[in-house]
């Protein structure tokens, strides 16, 4: 396998598998991430990100293969991104290449994440793309580490 990773516009099709990659178990603790029903799933995916032309919304792909999603939007005056492998893409490199692809398109800084304490190769990824730890944020009881990009990384 070469894991050649790329990224491409989301297709409607491509939601169930995000759907299915949301409700894996491992991935539900990683991330302390309530997975979402169906119908609220697909409601929040065709109208708040696909449907709102401020977010900047990918499917990646290794070898063709659907492996996962990269979204940046604006909440509250701030940009953010967030991300999503599919349990099987995991621990080969493809988060770093499909981060790095993504980082190259979405121009907006300062960008956020804010992934849960506990996921630390989400917060290594982060890092070793120049993301920067600001401070810890509560989402009900779960800890989460906010981290910025600057326009400038050091």
């Amino acid at each position: 396998m070469s894991d050649q990773v790329r990224l491409r516009d989301v297709e409607p099709v491509d939601l169930e598998e995000f759907f299915s990659q949301e409700h894996d178990p491992e991935a539900i603790q990683r991330s302390k991430f309530p997975p979402r029903k169906r119908e609220t799933f697909m409601t929040h995916w065709t109208t708040k990100v696909l449907g709102d032309p401020t977010n900047f919304v990918q499917a990646i792909t290794v070898d063709g293969e659907l492996a996962g999603n990269a979204v940046a939007w604006w909440d509250d005056g701030r940009r953010f991104i967030g991300y999503w492998l599919g349990r099987q893409y995991w621990g080969r490199g493809i988060g770093t290449r499909a981060l790095a692809l993504f980082l190259e398109r979405e121009k907006a800084r300062p960008l956020h994440a804010d992934p849960f304490v506990g996921n630390t190769g989400s917060v290594r990824l982060l890092e070793k793309h120049g993301f920067r730890r600001t401070e810890t944020v509560w989402y009900g009881e779960h800890e989460h580490i906010m981290l910025v990009l600057d326009e400038n990384p050091v």
